[in-house]
């Protein structure tokens, strides 16, 4: 148990960090991997190529259905048990892959899979959280955050590169190899923080934590924001492959080269705000990230409109929107997740559920419309989101020194 926030970042007050990251880095890449070969799996069990988003949408789906558990559970089992389970189930449902022979069962294991996310948000967020000083967590978050994004920098280019020369499911082994490498750093680094553990898991009390954070209007404006600033990324993420690959006509090589600007831009807006930390008020950074988003958006939108298919421009508006999100998100989240005095392990269950939920719903919306209205589609469907996301930044920032409401 850590008595004491840590404010110095040594290195060895980084290896937990390192270890939660590079499970992170596996859940984020297990998707990212599968991107360029996924017209080979539904061609494979001959199933439409319109399903390829709804692969990411059940990993999100997944993301989403344990966390109501998981941060309740780690409060008072503790967060290192949970985590170690957490992960080594992962590895599993991996390997489980392998045999699979039809959609059904791929889209059902992806739903499974999606759930280690729940993991990383409800209780590996928390621990570093309460790990870690207010700037020093800031700090670490925006620095895992950088390592996290080369899940999707790299991992459609090396997903692209491997099935050239191997089948796809051989993607799913690779990833439960650098697994076991987390789950065994896990076990040696990750320190317990959880306040309440040891008592007694009370479902009345908890379902009373749950009404205080989802009546806490502030909670849920910053939960919703957050949502809404990653929905952009997660909806080209999710649409990408049909976008560049089947109507575009590039290859699987070329368009996992199409995504490093994006994430390049992402990276660099996480290493601005780890700079900025300690010299700018963190409210003021978020609302400074509002602008690259809603230019970004708006970019992508306008060329949309004069020409559908100039894919440079919707990418270059989608990389000015992703360098907002990184120098955004990550302070966002910190004043989200404190504005609730409720157990951090029940506060980040509320606001994974909360995100997971609006990124499935969100693209299954674009995915739907997308069949008819294509690449203009896409572009003003993520602008109303960024629209979204600056009102409720605004909302949430307008109170920021109150009190939180239900807390």
């Amino acid at each position: 148990m850590i008595s004491q926030p840590i404010s110095r970042l040594s290195w060895r007050a980084m290896l937990f960090p390192l270890s939660l990251v590079l499970f992170e880095f596996s859940t984020y890449i297990a998707n990212d991997m599968i991107l360029p070969g996924m017209l080979q799996v539904v061609h494979e069990f001959n199933a439409p190529s319109s399903l390829v988003p709804t692969a990411l949408a059940a990993y999100l789906a997944g993301g989403a259905a344990l966390q109501w558990l998981l941060g309740p559970l780690s409060d008072r089992v503790g967060r290192r048990p949970v985590m170690l389970f957490g992960v080594a189930a992962f590895i599993v449902l991996l390997l489980l892959t392998l045999p699979t022979s039809s959609i059904g069962q791929f889209m059902v294991l992806r739903f499974f899979q999606g759930m280690s996310l729940c993991f990383v948000t409800a209780i590996g967020y928390a621990s570093i959280q309460e790990a870690f000083s207010e700037t020093a967590a800031i700090k670490v978050m925006a620095l895992m955050a950088n390592v996290a994004l080369l899940a999707p920098l790299i991992g459609p280019v090396a997903g692209a590169a491997l099935i050239e020369v191997a089948p796809w499911r051989s993607i799913f082994v690779i990833i439960a190899v650098t697994t076991t490498i987390s789950l065994f750093g896990l076990w040696r680094t990750m320190p317990e923080t959880a306040k309440l553990r040891g008592t007694p898991f009370n479902a009345r009390e908890i379902v009373g934590d749950y009404r205080k954070v989802f009546g806490n209007r502030r909670f849920v404006c910053g939960a919703l924001a957050i949502g809404a600033a990653s929905l952009p990324l997660l909806t080209w993420i999710g649409q990408a492959p049909v976008i560049l690959m089947e109507r575009a006509q590039m290859t699987p090589l070329s368009y996992g080269l199409w995504q490093i600007p994006v994430f390049a831009a992402l990276i660099a807006g996480n290493l601005t705000l780890a700079r900025l930390a300690d010299r700018v008020p963190i409210h003021r950074v978020i609302a400074i990230g509002l602008v690259p988003v809603m230019a970004g958006l708006t970019l992508a939108a306008v060329a949309m409109l004069i020409d559908s298919n100039a894919v440079a421009w919707l990418v270059a508006g989608i990389s000015l929107c992703a360098f907002g999100t990184g120098l955004a998100n990550a302070a966002l989240y910190r004043l989200t997740l404190f504005s609730s005095t409720v157990s951090k392990g029940t506060v980040a269950a509320s606001l994974g559920m909360i995100t997971m939920m609006l990124f499935t719903v969100g693209i299954e919306i674009v995915r739907w419309g997308y069949g008819s209205g294509g690449n203009l589609w896409f572009a003003c469907a993520n602008l109303a989101t960024g629209i979204g996301f600056c009102l409720l930044v605004r909302r949430f920032l307008s109170n920021h020194d109150t009190p939180a409401v239900g807390a």
